[in-house]
Order: C-alpha cells, then structure tokens, then sequence
C-alpha cells in the first residue's frame, strides 16, 4: 500500500476511541504516518500499548488513554490527560463501538438493547460533548464519527446495532449543521464488510468468498480502506466538505 500524504496534518492532535484494535488502530497508526501527534483510547491496556508502541517504534508520536466512553466522568479525565500530555485536540475520531452480533429482535434482551446503544450511539454523544466545546473556543477542529452499513439498510445485524448507528448518522448531519459556523467539519464514516477478528474466526473461507462476491468490487474490505478515506477527512483536501456520510463499502452500498 502507498500511503498517501497531507503535509498539513502533521503536528496536529487526534484522539481516536476505539483506536487499540481493527479499524481504530489502523487509523491511528496512518495518522502518525502523516505527522498526527495521536491519542489512542480502549480498554485493554495491553492492547493500546501494543498500537502504541508500535507507532512510537516507527518514529510516530503516540499516548495511551485507557478510559471506558459511555461514561463522560471518564471521558472527561481523559481529555485532561490528552490535553496535557499532547495539547488541544484537532482531530476528533470517536470510533469507539461495537456489538452487532445477529439477534433477534423478539430475542434482544433489555440489557443488551442499552449496552449496544450506549457502547455506540452514546459513547459518541459523550465524547463530542467532551471536546466540543474547546473546539468551539478555538473555532477549528474535524470530527469522524463511525457508523456502519447496518445503518443505511437492513441487514443480520441487530436492530440494536441499526438503531444505534443510524442515531450516528443523524446525529453527525445534525452536529455538522449546528458547528459550521464555528469552522468545525463533521463527518461520518460508514463502512460495510470490513475484515476483522469476528469474521475470521465465524465465518468458513466458503462464507468469506460468498460475501467478498456480494460486494460489487468483489472483496472484503480491509481496515486500511477505512483508515485512508478517514486521512483525506480530516485533512485540508477536503477544507468545502462538511456533514457527508461517507460508504465505504466496495459499492455495496449506492446513495
């Protein structure tokens, strides 16, 4: 792969949730590629210093932040420690989420309907509340929200997980209307078939092949694909571009 560079990231601070494992972590290793001073968030500590060493050992300049995102107590300490640690945030990559295991609808439990919808839907809310506000202070910043396909048609996925990350999309186009004014773009990544531990370890090679042929391009996404259209996001080659939700999907999805 060639990576693409965008001298004007470099020196500029991202916090990315979600950024110790898959699509997380490999846009954070492309923002330090570019230059990005970046803040890794999870909650497994081995598996945010393992991004992070990586990144460091690479010439990159990374931290670790380990804080759970559907609390904004926690959050909130976060941001300090990054703020301290890095300065001001620039990039803001709430990637944090998960849980779209198929369920049933009549079979989701109470319990489970919460946890998806805060582990996404939430945890996103909470996090740009977090961050907003010195963004709005300093009027500049770029967020990246991250949805996924299950929002923009049906599919195994929960309803759970479709409710949540359609709220994420609504909720990006709503915030990228409110925040222009203040020099602030948003934008949310949507992403179908991408590889992951999940799928290697559920799916038959059988499966893998039926679902890399149902994708017009015809294979499976890789985190790298959803890393790079994140770099060109966040930087200035997209300076007139705000509220886009953005499918990255091989084609699978046509809007």
């Amino acid at each position: 792969m060639i990576l693409p560079t965008y001298p004007d990231l470099s020196g500029k601070v991202a916090l990315v949730t979600g950024g110790s494992r898959g699509i997380g972590a490999t846009t954070s290793r492309l923002l330090a590629a570019n230059g990005v001073k970046v803040a890794v968030n999870g909650r497994d500590r081995a598996a945010i210093d393992s991004v992070v060493d990586g990144i460091n050992n690479s010439g990159g300049h990374a931290v670790g932040v380990k804080a759970d995102c559907t609390s904004f107590e926690a959050i909130e300490e976060m941001r300090a420690e990054v703020e301290w640690e890095l300065g001001p945030i620039d990039l803001l990559v709430p990637f944090a989420g998960g849980g779209g295991a198929p369920i049933a609808t009549a079979e989701i439990t109470e319990e489970n309907w919460r946890s998806v919808i805060d582990g996404n839907l939430t945890a996103t809310f909470l996090t740009v509340k977090s961050f907003l506000p010195g963004m709005i202070d300093r009027r500049c910043g770029t967020i990246i929200t991250m949805a996924s396909s299950a929002a923009r048609l049906p599919s195994p996925a929960s309803a759970a997980y479709a409710a949540a990350k359609a709220g994420i999309v609504m909720f990006s186009r709503h915030l990228a209307n409110e925040v222009g004014k203040h020099s602030i773009r948003v934008h949310c990544i949507s992403p179908s078939a991408i590889s992951n531990e999940w799928m290697r370890s559920h799916m038959s090679d059988d499966d893998m092949q039926r679902l890399a042929a149902s994708i017009p391009l015809g294979r499976i996404g890789e985190p790298e694909d959803v890393a790079l259209a994140t770099l060109f996001l966040v930087s200035e080659s997209s300076a007139w571009l705000t509220g886009l939700t953005l499918d990255v999907a091989g084609g699978r999805i046509i809007m």
